[in-house]
């Protein structure tokens, strides 16, 4: 078959799906400008795992885990670079920020002496992604369901569901169903009452996979982050109001200590030492070039503009439709 019929055969039956610009039920990116398509073009066959070989692409993408980990107020590094990653998307950000709270809960237990074989994990009404955590890594959910006049988890029925087997908690900023933020303070604060009542110390995972990318530039009071001591890690999605395309998610841990070093596996074949924390591994570097350019490109000042113009459209939405 000549390549332009094979193309045009193609070309026609995608015209059958739904035109992603007129999609209103997604979270995710639907536009990008002519700049975001040629830098995925330059990226397409850049491989993002191999470092050694694409040292630029790496560097790009570390410089992009220091903002957002700034963004988020993780406390400075000691070396100079923050610890975290890019993920093709928030799902597997949430399955590796799961799996660093379940390491350190099961350290800490070995070293009470105590048996480590009924984790529990403690959440309000999460995304799919946190069911696929608990059953792939064989954690019980202890989900707090909505109720009527209450969509999102509260600290009353939080504490009552954990113990000492909880591996954390997992506040979802910027909820799937509603959209409400599941403010962790008040759960931070609960948990710090819950420790000082039965010594059981309790870290937090904030799922900001709307929220991550919203909240530092049009609510910066509302102390969600790295400013409340036991969270952890913080994952969200660029390809939602991060405004990157899609295939990108971020994840950032407090620190060092933070990311279970059992985790980090080093790789030699691809012509160095390389240290990865993904679960994916090879895939085109251009989610995270076109992550930085939207940085770049936009920076604070044009992030607050453009969250604080879709809140008003939601907010005209939503009074039109009441």
């Amino acid at each position: 078959m000549r390549e332009d019929v094979a193309f045009q055969i193609i070309n026609d039956e995608l015209y059958l799906d739904g035109n992603a610009r007129q999609n209103l039920a997604t979270f995710c990116q639907t536009w990008d400008d002519e700049n975001v398509h040629k830098l995925m073009d330059l990226s397409i066959n850049k491989n993002w795992i191999d470092k050694e070989e694409y040292p630029q692409s790496a560097a790009i993408d570390l410089r992009c885990v220091n903002m957002v980990a700034d963004l988020w107020h993780a406390p400075a590094p000691k070396n100079g670079q923050a610890v975290g990653t890019n993920t093709i998307g928030s799902s597997e950000a949430c399955m590796l920020g799961g799996m660093a709270m379940k390491w350190r809960w099961r350290k800490r237990m070995e070293a009470a002496g105590k048996p480590t074989d009924k984790p529990n994990l403690v959440c309000g009404p999460v995304q799919i992604c946190w069911h696929k955590f608990a059953r792939y890594w064989d954690v019980e959910l202890r989900e707090i369901p909505m109720r009527p006049g209450q969509l999102f988890m509260d600290p009353a029925r939080m504490i009552e569901a954990c113990d000492e087997n909880t591996i954390g908690v997992v506040p979802t900023f910027g909820v799937t169903y509603t959209g409400n933020y599941e403010f962790p303070q008040p759960l931070h604060d609960a948990l710090d009452k819950f420790q000082a009542d039965t010594g059981i110390d309790i870290d937090m995972h904030i799922d900001a996979a709307s929220g991550g990318f919203l909240a530092p530039f049009v609510a910066p009071d509302i102390v969600w982050d790295f400013r409340l001591p036991r969270v952890k890690s913080i994952s969200a999605s660029g390809h939602k109001f991060g405004l990157a395309p899609l295939g990108c998610g971020w994840v950032i841990w407090r620190d060092e200590e933070a990311l279970p070093k059992e985790l980090v596996f080093n790789v030699d074949y691809l012509g160095g030492q390389i240290g990865t924390f993904a679960i994916n591994f090879s895939r085109p570097a251009g989610q995270v070039i076109a992550q930085y350019y939207e940085f770049l490109r936009l920076g604070r000042e044009g992030y607050t503009k453009v969250q604080n113009a879709s809140y008003q459209v939601a907010t005209y939405l939503a009074d039109e439709i009441a």
